[in-house]
Order: structure tokens, then C-alpha cells, then sequence
């Protein structure tokens, strides 16, 4: 991240305390798409392995709602929405020796990584692309749209929530 993304990251995250209920979530469509969401109606979002994207998780509430972002896809962008259905709780992927995610340090006492559960909501018919984000003026200063943000999970204001989906 360069260091006009880090400080706005930052001070985004001094602000969780007056969360507006927005978020925005990222998946590789061939690793987890909201087809399979849609198939499965609720799936712990585990697996996220930036302290910052585990702190905005932290800042979740039930009901609120997530832009389903799919990333590394032809194209990427906002595939469709779903809602937080439980709260944070320990990732249980930090755990499993043989998962990818298994941290050594993490343990049951003092777990390192969360994860929320996310529910379906809707598929929109066609995937906001991210070139089209971009073209919205409304939307620029969304932390998605910021060079070098690689975050899975960035929290979204209520204005940028509803322009993208008045797009969809």
C-alpha cells in the first residue's frame, strides 16, 4: 500500500467505533463466487490472513451488509450482496495443521484471526465491473478503488453501497 492508502486505511479504521453497517468482501470467483453462496446461504468467511481486514471484521455487526467482490475474475467487480448473519469468532482454519491458513502461534486461548459469517443476499445480473466503479465519480475515494489496497475486507459508506447498487 503506498502511503496515502495507508492513511486513509488508518483512519478509516479509527472510525469502526461509528461503523456505518457497510462492507465490501473479496473472493476469487473459482475459489469461493456468490453462485456458491447462493448454493450454500451462508458460509464462514474465513481464511483472511491482514490484521486490518481481521480488525474490520472485528467491527462487524449482525445485518449488516457486504458488496460480494469477485477478484482475480474476467471481470472483477461487485458480483452481488450479502448479509453478516454472525458475528466475529475465532477462524477455526488457524487451527488445522493441515490447512493453509494454520498459524503456529494462534491458540484456543488467544486466537489471532476471526471470521464472520456471511449470508446470501442476491446475485446481481451481471458483475460491476471494476472499470466501471472506477468511471463513478461518487464512488472515488472508496478504499477498493485506492492504488495498492489489497484488502479482503474494507468497510464502505452508505452512499457508495447504494450508487452500487442503483448500478446493478
Amino acid at each position: 500500500m503506498n502511503k496515502k492508502t495507508k492513511s486513509k486505511v488508518a483512519a478509516t479504521a479509527v472510525n469502526l467505533q461509528t461503523s456505518s453497517g457497510f462492507w465490501l468482501a473479496k473472493s476469487e470467483p473459482d475459489v469461493y463466487g456468490i453462485s456458491d453462496l447462493k448454493r450454500d446461504k451462508r458460509t464462514l468467511w474465513e481464511g483472511v490472513r491482514n490484521y486490518q481486514a481481521r480488525n474490520f471484521m472485528r467491527a462487524m455487526k449482525k445485518g449488516d451488509r457486504v458488496l460480494f467482490y469477485h477478484s482475480n475474475a474476467d471481470p472483477s467487480g461487485v458480483a452481488g450482496v450479502a448479509t453478516v448473519s454472525a458475528l466475529a469468532q475465532p477462524d477455526p482454519l488457524q487451527f488445522d495443521k493441515r490447512s493453509e491458513f494454520f498459524d503456529s502461534a494462534a491458540t484456543k486461548e488467544q486466537p489471532r484471526w476471526s471470521a464472520v459469517e456471511l449470508a446470501f443476499e442476491k446475485e446481481f445480473a451481471r458483475v460491476i465491473s471494476l472499470e466501471e466503479l472506477r468511471a463513478v465519480k461518487a464512488l472515488s475515494t472508496m478504499l477498493i478503488l485506492q492504488r495498492g489496497n489489497r484488502l479482503s475486507v474494507t468497510p464502505v459508506q452508505p452512499a457508495e453501497f447504494h450508487a452500487i447498487c442503483a448500478l446493478a
